[in-house]
């Protein structure tokens, strides 16, 4: 009887699936994976994870989810869009204001897929149930060991792009990634093709060379790692490239002509970008105090890095604006009582002042 329930229910699931909001469904085993495997040693044998230790303690259960729970057989994958209704580049030369990436204008996107992927999840259990069949589930939304995109390609909701992200034909680039792991064994899709052919859009878009190969990033040279994930002070050869980029980079992501299917309708409304997060001045911004900025940040993906990181990302920022107004906001930073925070004021004030700054022994 199990065999004759479980492709029906693998379709309902699909359909309910999209009923919570995410345009992308697919399934796949849950089994060990030796290409996916070798793939994630090499990268991390190759120290591109930077300070991201987490990346490196779990390894073992990020590689193959029956490593994480063994009771596994099945991975659900799931992609909601937050496919933007704007060019994300369009403020590239508005060196007054700041850029924070497409998928933090809106609201915490863990706080909304996680609660989509925990309502599919329940009803998948509930008609299990009803059909005689107990199953257990697991929701996870990147906070745990998981290898969203490369199982989303194996599930077929899309395929690795060039700039390692997922890239689906309808969504573009623009898809956040949950999985739901489970004990019932459903039918797999099919492993979806790579569609990138020879274009390297993404690659030559990077500000920093972030790719030694295509698919690899080294983290250490991501505009993204160095504003949300780097605590210390941000390197000097990447500090003209951030230009005015304060949390995140979407260049790789933006330039993908995968895109240009993406509808904006189709994202979820949560992602809407807020008013005050899609061109914020410079100077409003490097006045706040820890208050300030939780209290702008309420909600928001940017309030985990903490005010000090912020500020930092700001004031390289202002450093890059050739704006001389923006002095008077960097200045009282220089006696910060974070030393991150004044070494980066010191940099910006010198740029600003028409001097070369001193790198950061």
């Amino acid at each position: 009887m199990t065999g004759d329930v479980l492709p029906e229910l693998r379709n309902r699931l699909i359909a309910q699936a999209k009923s919570e909001g995410f345009v992308a469904v697919g399934i796949t085993g849950a089994g060990p994976d030796k290409a996916r495997s070798a793939g994630l040693n090499t990268w991390l044998e190759s120290g591109h994870q930077g300070s991201m230790e987490w990346m490196t303690d779990r390894a073992d259960q990020r590689a193959a989810p029956q490593t994480l729970w063994p009771e596994a057989k099945s991975v659900i994958a799931l992609g909601m869009s937050y496919a933007p209704g704007h060019d994300p580049l369009a403020l590239a030369e508005h060196g007054d204001v700041g850029r924070i990436s497409v998928y933090a204008q809106g609201r915490d996107y863990h706080d909304v897929v996680k609660k989509a992927l925990k309502r599919v999840a329940r009803w998948l259990v509930e008609e299990a149930e009803a059909a005689g069949i107990e199953a257990g589930v697991k929701v996870f939304v990147d906070t745990a060991p998981v290898m969203e995109k490369p199982l989303g390609q194996a599930a077929g909701i899309g395929w690795q792009g060039k700039h390692s992200n997922l890239v689906s034909r309808e969504h573009g680039s623009w898809l956040f990634l949950g999985a739901i792991y489970t004990t019932l064994d459903l039918p797999a899709g099919e492993t979806h093709a790579d569609r990138c052919g020879s274009c390297t859009r993404c690659l030559d878009a990077c500000p920093t060379d972030a790719f030694p190969t295509p698919r690899v990033v080294d983290a250490r040279r991501c505009i993204s790692y160095l504003t949300i994930e780097h605590k210390g002070p941000i390197p000097p050869e990447f500090r003209e490239a951030m230009g005015n980029r304060i949390y995140g980079c979407d260049d790789c992501l933006a330039v993908c002509p995968w895109n240009s299917f993406a509808q904006s309708a189709a994202a979820n409304r949560a992602f809407l970008p807020r008013a005050e997060l899609v061109a914020p001045r410079l100077d409003e911004l490097l006045a706040l105090d820890d208050a300030g900025f939780r209290s702008l940040f309420s909600g928001s993906p940017i309030k985990r890095i903490g005010r000090n990181r912020f500020v930092r990302n700001c004031l390289i920022a202002a450093g890059n604006s050739g704006d001389g107004k923006l002095l008077k906001a960097v200045e009282p930073l220089r006696a910060d009582a974070d030393p991150v925070v004044a070494e980066a004021a010191d940099w910006a004030a010198s740029r600003l002042a028409g001097v070369t700054p001193s790198p950061f022994p």
